[in-house]
């Protein structure tokens, strides 16, 4: 299936979906999960409104682009507080929200 103009933004929100899925399960195996509540409130946030701008695009739905708005955001802001974190799986969660982030933008 050919998904035009939106295909480099659907492959950016599954990676970051996915990412933030995994960010979230590792920082809740942190010693100290207190100090993770925000990365993981966030993880979660990004991977949903991630779901739904993917599934929008995919649909062509007239509100993609208002969702890729909002996930931008979320995106930046996910990506902000993981790069906080020394552990690899939120550098490498950060990477990809920064990406997405970058993506939902240009769509926007």
């Amino acid at each position: 299936m050919d998904f035009g103009k939106y295909k480099s933004c659907i492959e950016a929100c599954n990676v970051c979906a996915t990412y933030c899925d995994a960010c979230a399960v590792a920082c809740l195996k942190e010693d100290d999960v207190k100090m993770m509540a925000e990365c993981i409130r966030l993880d979660m946030q990004c991977a949903q409104i991630c779901r739904l701008a993917t599934s929008l695009m995919a649909q062509g739905s007239e509100y993609a682009s208002e969702v890729c708005r909002i996930c931008a955001d979320i995106c930046k802001q996910c990506g902000d507080e993981c790069a906080k974190h020394d552990t690899e799986h939120c550098q490498e969660c950060a990477k990809a929200c920064h990406r997405c982030a970058e993506e939902c933008a240009a769509m926007a």
